[in-house]
């Protein structure tokens, strides 16, 4: 089987030949391998993160693709924004804020751009002594330009080919997003939040009909964001988020398109609701202590014929700092804890550090290859 098939079949309750190993190699590592500084991939475009992700990919031979989910405004339904450079430092880093001309409002938010890192982002002005709406800034020059919208991702469906699959985003499961702000404002008065939900779930609605009728499905649906149970509690999700959840999983499901979230932190409560109340086909990280809440065997023995498990290799103790050895114990572990009778794909728990020795990721695939057969 190619990367494709292998992929697919799990997605759809078959067994492959082997283990899909698909380590999140999200950012740092494709931008690493470019050997330009990181700006050039993040807002030069050169070449685009979707670029050197699946450069990355080729290069290791990963099952790939669950990390290719920037578009742009595919759909047409997102506000009109303009990042530009509102500040600029002396080791030729710098940082961009995000305006909305229809509005004429800044973000609240900025986002520091450094050659060996990919953009600092949620960052408050006020934290960098900037000023809330900036009175000066310039434009971002030097920019390459790709295709947008639904070409954007034909292109990178044809370049991926048979090395993975390739997913559309539905909806997210995070309304409160790392500021506590907004947990404080939720809390007293939760009504716009709220709306913000109905009007996701009526934009849900009419992503899933408008891929319904497109001639190339994407292989699954992205429903969910990191820290889905960080800064919102179980029950902020339950009246937030979950309603979104069971929406896209029902409709998609309808249509035989997967759907996938992705949640780094606490999910072992995630991962119960998904199984009990939604139509979701995969979760991962599936984070271990400090950083979440997952025993992968566990997992397994309570959800596992419900729902596909896609973990948990620890990205510091196991990839950053591991030997060969360490990685190959490791992921004979998640694979002899999860993989009897399908329905798991060997990751990582969240992003592989940029300085992961590259022959650790070599040693995920190979050991995926030879050591993954569903027992």
């Amino acid at each position: 089987m190619n990367s494709r098939e292998r992929l697919l079949a799990v997605l759809h309750g078959r067994i492959p030949d082997c283990v899909p190993a698909c380590p999140d190699i999200s950012n740092m590592i494709p931008a690493r391998l470019t050997g330009k500084p990181f700006w050039d991939i993040y807002v030069h475009q050169d070449p685009p993160l979707w670029k050197a992700y699946i450069d990355a990919v080729k290069y290791f031979d990963i099952d790939g693709g669950f990390e290719l989910y920037d578009f742009g405004d595919l759909f047409g339904d997102e506000v009109p924004a303009e990042r530009r450079i509102v500040d600029r430092r002396a080791d030729g880093s710098f940082v961009t804020q995000v305006f909305m001309p229809e509005t004429g409002e800044w973000s609240r938010y900025v986002e520091v751009h450094t050659a060996a890192m990919p953009p600092a982002t949620q960052i408050k002005p006020a934290s960098l002594g900037l000023p809330e709406a900036p009175s000066t800034w310039e434009e971002i020059t030097n920019v390459k330009q790709w295709p947008k919208g639904f070409e954007l991702w034909e292109l990178i469906r044809r370049e991926l080919g048979d090395h993975g699959v390739l997913g559309m985003p539905s909806g997210m499961s995070t309304l409160v997003l790392q500021d506590p702000d907004d947990i404080y404002a939720y809390h007293d008065d939760p009504a716009p939040f709220l709306r913000k939900r109905d009007e996701m779930l009526l934009r849900a609605e009419a992503r899933l009909e408008r891929i319904a009728g497109l001639e190339h499905r994407p292989d699954f649906l992205f429903c969910g964001a990191s820290g889905s149970l960080i800064w919102q509690s179980p029950k902020m999700f339950r009246e937030l988020a979950l309603p979104v959840l069971k929406r896209i999983t029902e409709l998609a499901h309808d249509l035989g398109i997967p759907t996938h979230v992705h949640s780094c932190g606490p999910e072992r409560r995630l991962v119960q609701m998904a199984v009990e109340e939604t139509q979701l086909t995969v979760i991962d990280p599936l984070e271990i202590a400090p950083m979440g809440d997952c025993d992968l065997g566990e997992l397994k023995r309570l959800h596992g014929n419900r729902i596909v498990l896609k973990g948990n290799l620890h990205t510091t103790d196991v990839m950053l700092y591991g030997s060969v050895d360490d990685v190959v114990r490791a992921s004979r572990a998640c694979i002899d804890a999860a993989a009897a009778g399908g329905g798991f794909i060997l990751s990582t728990g969240d992003q592989t550090p940029r300085d992961t020795p590259l022959e650790n990721l070599f040693a995920v695939v190979e050991t995926a290859r030879t050591h993954g057969r569903y027992a």
